[in-house]
């Protein structure tokens, strides 16, 4: 024992059982890191190495076959989703590669920063900015919850009891598949449940008869593994850049009558036009908790290259039947990955005060509003506060004015910025020429991140 690892394991209550590390009394990982700069890896930024050792590193990181094997299938395309940084809220078609310098989010620290650095009135002017555009323009924001009779098999428990089940998860996965079935994306009719078909042409289909569905963020994969026990989905394709463990993908594999397909790869470097396999297919696109920009990317894998010339019409191609879209994590929202720069920039917002409306936004969901949040809808925030505070000479300025802040009157404000960003993008599915809605899918009880967006095609209905 005299060359393991010195470090102790609290948890486990005994000492590490590594080997150490050169001269070290400790191992590899718990060897105190150097104070040489660390950089992320450029293959994979979810880890550091030393900047000094970072030529060696490229060469036998990990994940370099991955990254080698994906950058030569045909549907990777990098940065095609990515949008750009400008500010003229122009044509996103044209929307070039991403440079180095864009590449950088602005994180939430700075984000933070950046508020507590407006003057008092400055923050005051933009609270009732906000105020203003959500009173004119977030009114149609309407309850729907829903549980299909489709779904009465995962409901009541009657599907493998092999598969994970958590309530919450299952009525939000049933109340998206139920938004579907009202605005007549899934079809249930005399027990049959089928997705409705119909091509512009007035044929049924692809040469099966069954569209696809993708799933973008898919995780696990078990808001498919619903859809297709539920409404008995033919095709599938899961998006996703991470590995999972647990994967629905086991069960839905047996499955004699479905073809699944996982893509592993980010939704911002998806070109979904050169997935062979979806080449020529009608498919609908979902996804639950699409975390931040990931909304943003994903219609715009969806929309964007269609809103120039309209496959779908041209009869050339695979198109969009519908969508539904769960958001949530806005504070991870990046101004050059959101897809309606325009809607906020005719709002009279700028690029620095988008970034403060995401850091609200995580105030909806930073404490237990499970109590009060059925009376934040009707709530209006009281600036007497700030009012007072623009009028005296104070060291703590916004800081202050925030900490200062009732938990009610953050949530009011996280749940305002929410709904704003949210309808920009409803507003560019619509521009895109879809029939769209935006809705609150389960009650706030079951999950604070309750927006729905939900769209389809009417062309092709």
């Amino acid at each position: 024992m005299e060359n393991r690892c010195c470090f102790w394991l609290p948890k486990k209550k005994r000492f590490c059982a590594n080997f150490r590390f050169n001269d070290s009394v400790f191992c590899g990982n718990h060897n105190t890191r150097s104070d040489a700069e660390w950089v992320p890896c450029p293959i994979d930024p979810s880890h550091t190495v030393l900047s000094e050792n970072l030529e060696g590193h490229m060469k036998r990181c990990p994940l370099l076959k991955q990254a080698q094997s994906l950058s030569s299938q045909p549907f990777f395309q990098k940065g095609i989703n990515g949008g750009k940084d400008d500010e003229d809220g122009g044509d996103e078609k044209g929307a070039m590669v991403p440079t180095l310098a864009s590449l950088e989010n602005t994180t939430s620290v700075m984000k933070r920063n950046a508020v507590y650095s407006m003057s008092v009135t400055e923050f005051s002017k933009l609270i009732n900015k906000i105020q203003s555009i959500h009173s004119s323009i977030c009114n149609d924001i309407r309850e729907s919850h829903k549980v299909p009779e489709a779904c009465d098999i995962w409901i009541k428990r009657e599907v493998d009891r092999k598969l994970p089940f958590q309530e919450k998860h299952v009525a939000q996965q049933a109340s998206i598949l139920g938004n579907l079935e009202e605005i007549g994306i899934l079809k249930n009719s005399s027990g049959n449940v089928v997705m409705e078909q119909c091509d512009s042409d007035g044929s049924s289909g692809d040469d099966n008869g069954v569209p696809a569905v993708v799933e973008f963020g898919a995780g696990r994969g078990y808001l498919t593994q619903m859809l297709a026990d539920c409404y008995g989905i033919k095709k599938v394709f899961l998006v996703e850049r991470k590995s999972y463990k647990l994967k629905a993908d086991r069960t839905l594999r047996q499955k004699e009558s479905l073809i699944l397909e996982r893509l592993r790869i980010d939704i911002e470097d998806l070109n979904l036009k050169a997935v062979e396999s979806l080449q020529g297919v009608p498919y609908l696109a979902i996804g639950k908790h699409l975390c931040g920009p990931a909304t943003d990317l994903s219609l715009r894998c969806c929309l964007a290259a269609q809103s120039s010339q309209d496959d779908a019409v041209q009869g050339s191609g695979h198109y969009l039947r519908g969508l539904a879209i769960a958001t949530c994590c806005h504070h991870l929202c990046q101004w050059k990955h959101y897809i309606n720069k325009k809607y906020f920039i005719n709002l009279g917002i700028t690029k620095e005060e988008f970034h403060a409306i995401t850091w609200f936004t995580s105030w909806a969901v930073d404490a237990d509003h499970g109590s009060d949040l059925s009376d934040v809808a009707g709530c209006t925030l009281h600036l007497q506060s700030i009012e007072k505070k623009e009028c005296v000479e104070d060291v703590g300025g916004v800081a202050e004015i925030v900490q200062n802040m009732e938990a009610t009157e953050r949530a009011v404000l996280g749940f305002m910025c929410k709904e704003i960003i949210d309808m920009g993008r409803l507003m560019w599915v619509k521009e895109q020429g879809l029939e769209s809605q935006l809705v609150k899918y389960v009650p706030p009880t079951i999950s604070p991140e309750n927006h729905l967006l939900i769209a389809r095609h009417a062309n092709h209905l």
